[in-house]
């Protein structure tokens, strides 16, 4: 294993094991009761069946497999491409991507905590969500702006 590849593994398994720990323990502070309430967010407990906005829903059992044949396939294009600057983005969004999956597994859906309400109705969403957002946003300015990936 060259000494390229070794990097690439090392910051995808310390940004995986990283997301999906915090998630994790965000999460079982909920799945233990802890609630709180505000005039525009509230902080409270949905197991989500489906995806965003619980779409595909209807998958049910099925939707785990699905997710969980696609994120292993975005791990092994992005191990295959060997490019480093992709590895930390990644590795945020399969961080997340595993613990919500892992949630379906453990908890029949995904639990989401995070409701906001202040002028409009949101889906309720975890911190997981959010890393998968930002790490998808990440990708598409790498994208976008090739020269900031030089590797």
């Amino acid at each position: 294993m060259t000494n390229h590849t070794l990097r690439l593994f090392t910051v995808l398994f310390f940004a995986i094991a990283g997301i999906f720990i915090i998630d994790q323990n965000i999460k079982s502070l909920f799945v233990e009761g802890f609630r709180y309430y505000t005039e525009c967010i509230d902080l409270i407990l949905v197991y989500n069946k489906g995806v965003a906005f619980s779409m595909f829903a209807f998958l049910d059992e099925y939707l785990k497999y699905i997710q969980l044949i696609l994120v292993t396939g975005v791990l092994v294009y992005v191990v295959w491409m060997q490019k480093i600057c992709y590895a930390l983005p990644v590795g945020i969004l399969l961080g997340g991507a595993f613990s919500n999956i892992y949630d379906r597994f453990i908890h029949e859906g995904v639990v989401d905590m995070v409701y906001w309400h202040c002028g409009f109705d949101f889906a309720v969403f975890n911190f997981a969500d959010v890393m998968i957002d930002f790490a998808v946003a990440w990708l598409l300015l790498l994208n976008f702006k090739p020269h900031l990936c030089k590797n």
